[in-house]
């Protein structure tokens, strides 16, 4: 009974749709005539009701009907549902003209009713639906007097699509755009004027009463966004910004929510899509096998591989919650693909064997590595076990199974390093570019720098920081990273591994470094917050193995650009086979005696740049500073 209601409930108003839609017909087509006829001066009889009216009426009903004029709602009706009801008179036209030449040869039809009839028919199907939209968007608005005066920057369409969200809500009251087209100055959407630039915000918000400001600018780019949020901080007022499409496109946010301004929103550069069509070309149907799967990085890659086609995933992950919370996250949102979760270390190589076994898989995604600068200073055997024996444990089974590829996430701090994440990389890089010399199996590294909001990042702790009152603790006012975001990273790994080099470096030009004083201050601001007033920042010293400056290519790697405009691939450094088999078998056996200085002198043998930071914070800038200038300007990096 209850289902009977409610397919009852469906089709009623549906059947007065249809209902009206036909009165419509009628109205036209005997209206028309009636017109016509009552000009001449000897007009033949006309009948509203006949045989020729119930053929007009079944005609034109069956083209409502096939073009789908049912399957749209009224109220929402829109410019794509105006064009289909005139597609519908046209089409109607053409079906009453072959139905009356059958039936009677168009006698007595008027050309003039023929040729005025589909334009008539569309503006009576048409303007109630659009009155009736009106209407019940008006009534939606609920005029509530403590609604949220809004002041919108961004007059275009994510600003006017804003503006008809925050009304149906009834809790915001939209008072004005500002936006620095000129050609927009004076005019009005939706019925809100556009006050002035996104630069007089500051005068403009008082005048309008504004109390929130919302930044409607979702394909603006860094250096812009960072230009509003310093208007909008100008005014103590809070602000929030739409999301934008690519977060809209992968979950991260809801349409018509509005969200605070993340600090990734103004340290990003402008993004370049990458070619999916490649990245699903090279993935679709395949098993790929993430090391390190639980982690920033190599969750992101899981997520990504299973959107873009991937059949089969293996998770191998140390850390039982991380991959509990990545295998029930890929399972609940991608319930067609299989994942085969494997607890262990990818250092030992019956963990590796066994996960190989189970999903024999045509790819392999290095991610697990110790990554925290400070901590592998004083670990230096975990350092090397993991990120150099552990890395060579993986590709071997990737090599011994049949993988068709596999891929190392390195660090720019393998370009000349100076510390023992740096080193352990670059000679992780060696062991991959030696076995590539193999053949069989392809080998490809991609080198990065900081990611935003990764596991033990500067982001996640200034955040904390702030949270707590202060003070933040910046190293050195000097120092500077590269940064990029999470599914910037991996994306870029998708990227380099679809372009198909068998054996590559790749890096990624990542623009300007942003400097970490900058950094702290902007998430100060973005916190509502005033820096050195309410939230103070405190410079500790740079950390052990850390410089003020990270380089992103080597003086020796010539690099050359890719089919990607933000990928450079380098030109690898020759590598001697018998000195790494001994640097690595020498590097073992410290790891097995836990002989930290054996693994000191055999890592600096084995990576002969590896030049440990001085432990003075003066000599560390000036050899930093040094380091910099040796290097070619962008310009002159490609050969």
């Amino acid at each position: 009974m209850h289902d009977v209601r409610t397919r009852l409930g469906v089709l009623g108003p549906r059947v007065a749709v249809v209902v009206h839609d036909l009165a419509m017909v009628w109205l036209c087509w005997v209206g028309l005539h009636q017109f016509r006829l009552s000009v001449m001066a000897l007009a033949p009889a006309f009948s509203p009701v006949s045989v020729e009216v119930a053929l007009i009426l079944i005609a034109q009903g069956v083209i409502f009907w096939r073009v789908g004029l049912y399957r749209g709602v009224w109220r929402f009706a829109s410019i794509p549902d105006l064009l289909n009801i005139v597609k519908a008179s046209v089409l109607g036209l053409l079906a009453i003209l072959l139905v009356l030449f059958v039936y009677n040869r168009l006698d007595l039809v008027p050309r003039s009713v023929l040729i005025v009839y589909p334009l008539l028919l569309a503006a009576l199907l048409g303007m109630p639906r659009l009155l009736y939209r009106a209407w019940k968007d008006h009534g939606s608005v609920r005029l509530d007097q403590t609604a949220t005066r809004v002041l919108i920057l961004g007059a275009g369409q994510a600003g006017e699509t804003l503006v008809r969200d925050l009304r149906r809500t009834g809790a915001y009251d939209p008072v004005g755009f500002l936006d620095d087209a000129p050609k927009l100055r004076g005019s009005q959407l939706q019925g809100v004027p556009v006050l002035g630039r996104v630069e007089d915000v500051e005068r403009i918000a008082p005048e309008t009463a504004a109390k929130l400001l919302v930044i409607a600018m979702p394909s603006a780019d860094a250096a812009a966004m960072r230009r509003v949020v310093a208007a909008c901080e100008r005014t103590a007022l809070p602000f929030r910004t739409v999301p934008r499409l690519d977060d809209l496109l992968e979950g991260r946010s809801l349409p018509g929510e509005l969200k605070e301004v993340a600090i990734e929103d103004l340290l990003g550069r402008k993004p370049v899509l990458p070619d999916w069509k490649a990245i699903r070309g090279w993935l679709r149907g395949r098993c790929v096998l993430v090391t390190g799967a639980g982690g920033s990085i190599g969750s992101e890659l899981c997520r990504q591989c299973a959107r873009h086609g991937a059949a089969q995933i293996a998770l191998v992950e140390i850390d039982e919650l991380a991959l509990t919370r990545i295998e029930a996250e890929l399972r609940r949102d991608f319930p067609h693909i299989r994942v085969t979760p494997v607890l262990g270390d990818c250092g030992d190589p019956a963990v590796m064997g066994h996960a190989m076994r189970l999903s024999s898989p045509d790819a392999v995604f290095h991610a697990a590595a110790y990554k925290q600068v400070p901590v592998l200073e004083q670990q230096l055997r975990e350092g090397v076990r993991n990120n150099v024996l552990a890395t060579r444990n993986v590709a071997r089974a990737a090599v011994e199974h049949g993988a068709s590829t596999f891929v190392l996430i390195s660090t720019d701090k393998a370009v000349d390093p100076v510390n023992v994440l740096g080193a352990t990389k670059r000679l992780a890089e060696m062991v991959c570019q030696d076995l590539a010399s193999a053949g069989g199996t392809g080998f490809v590294t991609v080198r990065f720098g900081n990611v935003l909001d990764s596991a033990g990042s500067v982001v996640p702790l200034f955040r904390e920081q702030i949270r707590r009152g202060g003070p933040v603790t910046v190293t050195d006012p000097e120092v500077t990273r590269y940064f990029m975001t999470i599914p910037e990273a991996c994306q870029l790994i998708m990227q380099s591994v679809a372009i198909g080099a068998s054996q590559a470096v790749y890096t990624l030009d990542m623009g300007e470094p942003v400097s970490i004083r900058l950094l702290a201050e902007q998430m100060i601001r973005l916190g509502g917050k005033q820096p050195g007033r309410d939230v103070a920042i405190v410079y500790s010293g740079l950390r052990p193995g850390e410089k003020l400056h990270e380089t992103l290519f080597h003086a020796d790697e010539r690099y050359r650009p890719t089919v990607h405009p933000k990928i450079l691939q380098a030109e690898a450094r020759p590598v001697h086979p018998d000195k790494l088999a001994a640097a690595l078998a020498r590097l073992e056996d410290g790891v097995a005696r836990y002989d930290l200085e054996q693994l000191g002198a055999t890592l600096r043998d084995a990576v002969p740049e590896f030049k440990p930071a001085a432990a003075d914070a003066t000599l560390q800038r000036t050899s930093t500073t040094a380091t910099i200038v040796a290097f070619p300007p962008r310009h002159a990096r490609q050969p």
